[in-house]
């Protein structure tokens, strides 16, 4: 039987759970309903300050959380996607936009939570298009997020008269420090700075904590929604880094410089007449306002500190060798310095085609970050290399043009052939690790009797760019390698009649890493028919 304090113990662990589960379930179907024009707006970031901050807003409004959008600039920082300087305005813009969240569960919309759930949960099987399918889920995530607030709200009131409770919430009144530091790990702990600053709502509504207090858990949890982008940057480069430190500093600095002005601004705050939840939520809203205005002219110093603090390491010096911006004077030497570039990136490429085999031989965790990097430097390669050769094309005459093309074309199915590696290749592997399967002795035979045809192949056609007159021997063992899948196709099919259990376990996996490597073959080989047909 649960006595009465373990039932209202239960009762907020339910409703921090609803409330997390629910945020989730909104934040992801806004997401999907979203990711075209999120990915338009981290692909428009430029050195508009104020835009940068915008974005960051709006990002953070969509997805319903400024760790799961620090988190995403700590990703696209660690590939070399986005730098610093560029995303330091959206993550001031991101402490604006998580305020919106607080604002809706200040409104006390709890009694439309389950008639919300319950109505949108009968449009999501209703639903036939994907988009209102997740439009239903957004309501859904909604309706959970209220009721949870409203679990967290029944058991506050529980703790508020419980005389236990009353002795630790008088201790932490008389200790101000111990606000700031639950709060910090509580955020930190549960990951949403919004359910702790709602669960500081709750408690302030039934005088369970002050005002004074509330607005510790207000610092507390914005200081604590950074430990997700900073676990997120641990494995990291030094650019994941230094968005997820510039994050962390920005949030404590803010605490720091608005800390002596706390009773201040709370007299301010109690001067509209208004419930303590909206105070507490509108308290926060300005909070952020506030610190984004004092600190967007420091933008770029603060983007420079945090370089300093955190530079790149050896290890991590990886970069273009051949092409800036500055260093072509003449064609021919553009059109060198871009080639040397392609090259490097090709051979790459190559490695990664050639230990691809590996994946599917050990469970090596290295071996699968190791394609995952080099799949990182390939698109930065390709980035900054079709970069150079867009702004030397427009400077071009028109033979130099369509030279530049056929280089950018060649260097795109480089990049299309380590993503087939990295996405579709790695994604077979972990599944066949995963599932713990085996290859037929026969099978795997030929797996590896197709990978070592796919190296040639790709040898061959990466030669073939440089050298035209092998871009013919380039195709003919690229259709020896088209006739020799269908071979192994039926080959494999002929062991599943058989009913070789081990070929009929990993039938759909064989099959499908078959079709991968002609693909990149295929890729390869793609410029071999141009170069034939230009001869």
């Amino acid at each position: 039987m649960i006595d009465s304090g373990n039932s209202y113990f239960i009762l907020l662990i339910s409703g921090v759970a609803l409330f997390l589960y629910g945020m989730t379930m909104a934040s992801s179907s806004l997401e999907k309903i979203m990711a075209g024009k999120i990915t338009g707006l981290l692909n428009h970031l430029s050195q508009s300050k104020f835009l940068a901050i915008l974005t960051g807003v709006v990002l953070t409004t969509l997805m319903q959380s400024s760790g799961a959008v620090t988190t995403m600039l700590v990703g696209l920082g660690s590939a070399r996607v986005v730098n610093l300087r560029q995303v330091m305005g959206v993550i001031i813009g991101t402490a604006v936009g998580t305020t919106l969240t607080v604002q809706l569960i200040s409104l006390d919309l709890t009694q439309y939570a389950l008639p919300v759930f319950a109505i949108a949960f009968a449009f999501y099987f209703k639903a036939k298009k994907t988009i209102f399918k997740n439009l239903s889920l957004v309501f859904m995530g909604f309706g959970l997020l209220f009721f949870g607030m409203k679990l967290i709200s029944i058991s506050s009131h529980h703790f508020a008269e419980n005389p236990m409770m009353t002795e630790i919430f008088q201790n932490v009144r008389d200790n101000p420090g111990y606000s700031l530091l639950i709060s910090v790990v509580f955020c930190a702990f549960v990951q949403s700075s919004a359910v702790t600053i709602g669960l500081a709502m709750s408690l302030a509504m039934v005088k369970a904590i002050t005002f004074y207090d509330a607005m510790l858990w207000v610092y507390g949890a914005n200081i604590g929604t950074t430990s997700v982008a900073l676990i997120a940057a641990a494995g990291g480069n030094y650019i994941g880094r230094q968005v997820a430190w510039a994050h962390f500093f920005y949030k404590t600095i803010s605490v720091v410089i608005f800390y002596p002005f706390t009773q201040i601004f709370i007299d301010f705050m109690l001067t509209f007449d208004t419930t303590i939840a909206r105070s507490i939520a509108n308290a926060h809203l300005i909070f952020n306002v506030l610190s984004s205005i004092i600190f967007f002219p420091f933008i770029n110093k603060g983007a420079e500190l945090i370089e300093k603090m955190f530079p790149k390491a050896a290890s991590e010096e990886f970069g273009t060798e051949f092409v800036n911006m500055n260093n072509y004077q003449s064609s021919a030497l553009a059109v060198s310095y871009a080639n040397r570039e392609i090259m490097r990136t090709a051979d790459i490429v190559l490695g990664m085609i050639k230990d691809s085999i590996r994946l599917f031989e050990t469970n090596d965790p290295k071996d699968f970050d190791s394609i995952k990097d080099r799949d990182n430097k390939v698109d930065f390669l390709y980035r900054e290399t079709k970069m150079f050769l867009l702004d030397h094309a427009n400077k071009s005459t028109t033979v130099v043009h369509q030279n530049v093309m056929s280089m950018i074309m060649f260097l795109s199915d480089l990049e299309r052939a380590a993503d087939a590696i990295d996405i579709n290749i790695l994604a077979l592997a972990i599944k066949k690790n995963a599932l713990k399967l085996e290859f037929s002795d026969e099978g795997w035979t030929e797996i590896r009797q197709m990978h070592e045809q796919v190296v040639k192949v790709a040898s061959m056609a990466i030669n073939a760019y440089q050298n035209r007159d092998l871009a013919e021997a380039a195709i003919q063992l690229k259709r020896d390698l088209a006739k020799t899948e269908i071979s192994l196709r039926e080959n494999h099919i002929s062991r599943l009649n058989r009913g070789l259990n081990t070929s009929i376990n990993t039938s759909s996996i064989h099959l499908d890493l078959l079709s991968e490597y002609r693909r990149i073959a295929s890729l390869l080989c793609n410029h071999a028919y141009n170069q034939r047909s230009q001869s």
